[in-house]
């Protein structure tokens, strides 16, 4: 293109959509450099900090939700090879499965204490007290059905529910069995445990909140580690073959992942329109003058992350990333502040949303917002926040209001047009873990306010 024309692009570029931000004013940036800097408990080792945190949430979290949610008995029913979502969040490690038909049953006494009652051919332990064992699979239904009538309960939480999928572990051949033990009576008095399943799963405890950043700091060190001059050479190196080195150090470190790593790029004369979702492009041999994106997903000690960072690759003769990258970066980091300041206890997601689109409309951003809970899954219970392909109100998971103690992917992405690239627009993609205290949002290991630079 003629020089002079490209300057006409720049001047326009400059006084339309691309203000210049200072990227020192945002805080809690951080620079990871790799895995290494954090340390990874083997799986033997792992179980006594995992039941220890079991124990606290047993403890302090399960009777306060009981009683919010006013459920006198909370029942968990499943059988192996179609275990409820929830039953791994409520069971002692080492558990891998839920050996022929485990029943847990969580009884709220007069002073608000939760009895924790297994009726079970074999026991679990701590934190559960057998309340039968042995037997065949009659004796054991009835044995549920007495210890049920024993207690009377007034209302009994079952994990059946329409719109959350974590809340419906209870199958239909269960549920119909539940009720033929049952006298008429008892079985009126079942409900759905809905709001209580979805409560115990998106709030973090105390322990939880500790460990978390170490989970997050994993995450990012393994991103820093493959968006280097270690992992990537230039003119040979695939998109592909950066996503199977990240998912191949995580299982080095014994890390699971929820979801196959992928690993995108952008460059000049490649499109990305205004309208476009996502204008990254995989299967792609990575070159100079690239910018390149991940998507990582990981779980360990029971808290699972979802992390997204950018990677610039420097054309030759260049030793630092362009400015208009450097403020590209910013707008995204702009973009998180806007999405943090937005979160209030008991607003709801939609409304959230909603708060984000206004600043960023107000600020000329072109962003988009799909941020989802964080816990013992990746895409976990609780407020939605925005979905990519929907930047509008989301019926009953985007009403549900934000509660303290809660932890999030602060997902989304803005588009910039950049001089640079004759006007083409660069999309940075962000997704960073923090967490809700119910008075700010912290990013758990820090967040990306500078480019990762391959030479």
């Amino acid at each position: 293109m003629h020089s002079i024309v490209k300057t006409f692009i720049a001047i326009a570029l400059a006084g339309v959509c691309t203000t210049q931000i200072n990227a020192e004013e945002f805080q809690q940036g951080r620079v990871i450099s790799g895995a290494d800097e954090f340390s990874v408990l083997s799986h033997k080792a792992r179980i006594a900090p995992e039941n220890a945190m079991l124990n606290e949430r047993m403890e302090a979290l399960l009777p306060a939700l009981m009683a919010e949610t006013e459920l006198d008995m909370w029942l968990v029913i499943n059988r192996e090879y179609a275990e409820d979502p929830v039953y791994y969040t409520l069971v002692p490690q080492p558990t891998f499965a839920a050996r022929r038909t485990t029943m847990l049953v969580f009884y709220r006494t007069e002073n608000g204490s939760v009895e924790r009652l297994s009726v079970n051919r074999y026991p679990l332990g701590e934190p559960y007290e057998s309340v039968w064992s042995g037997g065949n699979l009659d004796d054991q239904w009835q044995a549920l059905a007495d210890l049920i009538a024993e207690k009377d309960p007034a209302r009994i939480g079952i994990n059946v529910s329409r719109d959350w999928p974590v809340a419906d572990g209870l199958t239909h051949g269960l549920q119909q069995r539940l009720r033929e033990v049952l006298p008429a009576e008892f079985q009126q008095r079942l409900v759905s445990a809905e709001q209580l399943v979805v409560r115990w799963v998106e709030t973090r405890s105390a322990k939880e909140i500790e460990v978390y950043p170490q989970v997050v700091g994993l995450a990012r060190g393994v991103i820093a580690e493959a968006f280097s001059n270690k992992v990537i050479t230039p003119g040979v190196t695939t998109t592909e073959d950066v996503a199977w080195f990240i998912r191949d150090r995580f299982a080095e470190l014994q890390l699971p992942i929820w979801f196959m790593p992928y690993v995108t790029l952008q460059r000049a004369g490649n499109g990305c329109t205004d309208e476009q979702a996502f204008c990254g492009q995989s299967g792609q041999t990575i070159q100079r003058g690239d910018v390149i994106h991940t998507d990582v997903g990981i779980c360990y000690l029971k808290l699972c992350t979802d992390t997204q960072e950018m990677a610039y690759v420097l054309p030759f003769g260049e030793d630092q990333v362009p400015a208009e990258l450097q403020n590209a970066l910013a707008h995204g980091n702009q973009w998180q502040d806007h999405l943090a300041a937005a979160f209030k206890t008991g607003r709801t997601g939609n409304e959230v949303l909603e708060a984000v689109i206004a600043k960023s409309s107000e600020a000329s951003l072109m962003s988009s917002t799909y941020t989802h809970p964080l816990g013992f899954y990746g895409h976990a219970p609780g407020p939605t926040i925005g979905m990519w392909d929907n930047q509008g109100p989301t019926p009953v998971r985007g009403d549900w209001p934000i509660y303290a103690n809660t932890a999030y992917a602060l997902e989304g992405n803005v588009k910039v047009p950049l001089g640079m690239w004759d006007g083409q627009n660069v999309q940075i993609m962000l997704e960073q873990s923090a967490l809700f205290d119910g008075e700010q949002v912290t990013y758990l290991a820090g967040r990306q306010t500078q480019w990762h630079v391959i030479r």
